[in-house]
């Protein structure tokens, strides 16, 4: 077969009992047992495309109370399971939570059992889950920065910087910039099926080890050596959808709930191969006899279908991370309240665990948690890791012992060397052999920041034979090569990793692994729950533009609006650039709005969530009917009242002006809000670019008045051509070209 696996087999999926069906199908009444042999007898004569999608969903006992039997009778002793066909894709939300509830009771032993009992079921028909290693060799990571107060964010400095910056894309230096390193010639390999914490004291280099082990550093530094997924360098495969790096900070939509940021984010990263394996699995189940139990079918099918609206991947990931109880409460920021900030926490971490990735770099994600919610989460990550074949690179900050014991291998970071890197438990034996002994009382995670700490090093010294001395990290880590579990990783990474090895599912080779038609969907989906989340704004907007429309036309009163002769057209020219201004600035609030939106934007763009197209084109689409009911408010209130033209065709193409006219404004102030990118600059900048297209908009400053240097901008001005346009189609009319032929004819 294929051996089709899945990026988060570990994570999600059921388990199996074999055809016999073992104690708990023998502590069934046969009535149950042969209801649920006919159940999958009808499934089973179903064709592969609906039999992937059709399961048996095994309703709770007091479910059926009401058509039972008094329980005093011989019936009504006996606890009945009813059974019912469903398509997996429309479990109602009753139904998955009834699933998560009646399966996952205690999180941490349910769900290894669970994932216990899933691994048998693949392992029962000879599928091989892929796994990755991640290899890094001689790495180190450098960065050129201005030291002293030459690197304070001062106004002259800034000025420098930019002035610098530009000279040195013409090749020419003139700062001096001191060269710092981060990572210093580091080896090792995270393995798979082993929880790896990454420990260090602060400074040490954890977020950048992670970060390039994941292909996210930044461009702006200089990294040397190589990094390599199952003997692949990260320019031959695509890391962002093969990894997932989890940072410390937190950053979400404020308005969307914690069930929404997850069911989002599991749309836009898909299913990987799950389905590939779900079909392989029933195929060779088929062929030998093996029927599943009812809760392992659903939990896998369910859990596989691409372009569900909320998955049951989402129930089960909120139940392991303890959101369940916050699942319906807003993320919150600054301006609402929301969840706590370990709740956000576990947010992120949900974020990236709900998709298909196989292989996680976690950035201290024990933030702002409790150790007994650290070591919940952690025990269900490493359930996930010898379970599911996946590779886990955490790193925590000075994590309790219980946690600490979870983990199989240490990498010990220090001043940006590896000090040690192996199974946990030869870590004190190798600080032992230097001269270092933890106490009895001392958390292992502690001592093993602190003992390269060279103020925190003598308490530790051991060995009275010899008098202390300050033993540094580069010491430490040449030590290390000749301790036998750093000649042991030596020799593991002298040989290659063989490619032809590697896992066909294991790598992901496209950025485009869900289909264009279901990001945009979700992205639609998204956006129009925004809209509704802050429907005040829009609400606002149009009850402003009615109060202005109307103080308008009680300043344009159309019995003072006369059309004698062209000085009077000079009175509508006013009427008509207030209806330019106040349409133009209408569209301001989409500069806060897209400023708030744009750093959970950046951060989906960077994990290839979707492309910016995606995100740009319903927050365009879906606005239009709001501007066409606030330009016909505007028109309607405003266009016989102020006595314009009284045709009818010149009504509606005024209307279609001031549509496309917020249109423009929308669009110039979204365009703002991305390249200034904060309020600050974006009222400084934007406020520079709004006074230059008015300036040179042809209306303050005739056209003929402008100087040649400075004609560009008349002709990138867009109020530039709405003005012209709602000026040729006032002053086109018949009663105004009248007037002009009769100037001419004076004349």
């Amino acid at each position: 077969g294929r051996g089709m696996g899945v990026e988060t087999w570990g994570v999600d999926e059921a388990f199996l009992h074999g055809s016999g069906g073992g104690s708990r199908r023998g502590s069934r009444g046969h009535a149950d047992d042969d209801e649920e042999a006919l159940r999958w007898a009808a499934i089973e004569r179903l064709p592969t495309y609906s039999r992937m999608r059709t399961s048996i969903l095994q309703a709770e006992a007091a479910a059926a109370a009401a058509d039972s039997p008094p329980a005093g009778t011989a019936e009504g002793g006996k606890q009945q399971q009813q059974y019912k066909e469903v398509d997996v894709r429309k479990l109602a939300v009753g139904e998955r939570q009834e699933f998560i509830e009646r399966v996952f009771r205690v999180a941490e032993e349910d769900n290894r059992r669970f994932l216990r009992k899933l691994r048998d079921r693949i392992d029962r028909v000879g599928i091989e889950l892929p796994t990755v290693e991640v290899r890094f060799e001689r790495l180190t990571v450098q960065a050129r920065c201005h030291v002293g107060s030459r690197a304070l964010p001062t106004l002259l400095n800034s000025a420098r910087n930019i002035a610098e910056g530009a000279l040195g894309l013409l090749g020419v230096r003139l700062g001096r910039q001191a060269t710092l390193t981060i990572l210093k010639d580091v080896s090792g390999a995270v393995r798979p099926s082993r929880m790896t914490l990454l420990l260090g004291p602060p400074s040490s280099g954890k977020t950048t080890l992670l970060l390039a082990l994941a292909g996210k550093l930044d461009p702006s530094l200089r990294r040397a050596g190589e990094v390599a997924y199952n003997g692949f360098p990260l320019e031959e495969f695509v890391p962002q959808k093969t990894a997932a790096y989890i940072s410390q900070t937190d950053v979400h939509v404020g308005e969307m709930t914690v069930k929404e940021t997850l069911d989002f984010s599991a749309r836009c990263q898909g299913v990987g191969t799950k389905y590939d394996l779900l079909t392989e699995l029933a195929r060779r189940e088929k062929e030998a006899g093996i029927r599943p139990e009812p809760e392992v079918d659903l939990f896998m099918k369910a859990t596989s279908m691409e372009g569900v609206e909320s998955s049951l991947q989402t129930d089960y990931t909120l139940r392991i991370l303890g959101l369940d109880i916050c699942a319906d409460t807003i993320v919150g920021d600054q301006m609402q309240r929301g969840i706590s900030g370990g709740q956000k926490k576990r947010v992120t971490t949900g974020e990236m665990i709900v998709g298909p990735t196989k292989v996680l770099f976690m950035d201290e994600i024990s933030t702002g948690l409790d150790s007994s919610t650290t070591f919940q989460i952690v025990k269900c990550l490493q359930q996930i890791v010898h379970l599911g074949e996946a590779t886990i690179l955490m790193s925590l900050l000075q994590p309790a012992p219980e946690t600490f014991e979870l983990f199989d291998d240490i990498i010990l970071l220090s001043e940006g060397q590896i000090v040690y890197q192996g199974p946990r438990d030869f870590v004190l034996e190798f600080f032992e052999s230097c001269g270092f002994r933890c106490p009895e009382r001392k958390g292992t995670a502690d001592f093993l920041q602190e003992v390269t700490s060279k103020k925190d090093q003598e308490q530790y010294w051991a060995d009275k034979q010899r008098p202390y001395r300050y033993i540094s990290v580069s010491e430490f880590a040449q030590t290390f090569k000749r301790f036998h579990v750093g000649l042991e990783l030596e020799n593991h990474l002298s040989v290659p990793f063989d490619k032809s090895r590697s896992h066909q599912a294991a790598l992901v080779f496209s950025k485009h692994s869900v289909s264009t038609r279901e990001l945009l969907k979700a992205s639609f989906d998204k956006e129009w729950l925004l809209i509704k989340r802050n429907s005040f704004v829009y609400i606002f907007k149009t009850i402003q533009l009615i109060i202005v429309a109307l103080i308008a036309s009680t300043v344009f009163l159309r019995t003072q609006m006369h059309t004698r002769n062209l000085d009077d057209g000079f009175v509508y020219v006013g009427a008509l650039l207030f209806t330019l201004i106040v349409n133009m600035f209408n569209g301001f609030a989409e500069l806060p709005l897209t400023i708030t939106r744009l750093p959970v934007f950046f951060k989906h763009r960077d994990l290839l969530f979707y492309p910016a197209w995606i995100f740009t084109l319903p927050n365009v689409v879906l606005r239009i009917p709001f501007s066409i009911i606030e330009s016909i408010v505007w028109v309607v209130v405003t266009y016989y009242t102020m006595g314009f033209a009284p045709e009818a065709d010149r009504f509606f193409k005024q209307l279609l002006l001031v549509f496309l006219i917020q249109q423009m404004a929308g669009g110039l102030f979204r365009a703002i809000a991305g390249l200034c990118r904060s309020m600050i600059i974006a009222q400084t900048g934007g406020a520079l670019f709004l006074l230059i297209f008015f300036v040179l908009g042809g209306f303050l400053l005739p056209k003929d008045f402008i100087p040649k240097w400075w004609i560009w901008g008349y002709w990138i001005s867009p109020l530039v051509y709405g003005y012209n346009a709602l000026a040729v189609n006032e002053f086109y009319s018949p009663r105004w070209m009248d007037k002009t032929r009769m100037v001419f004819l004076k004349d």
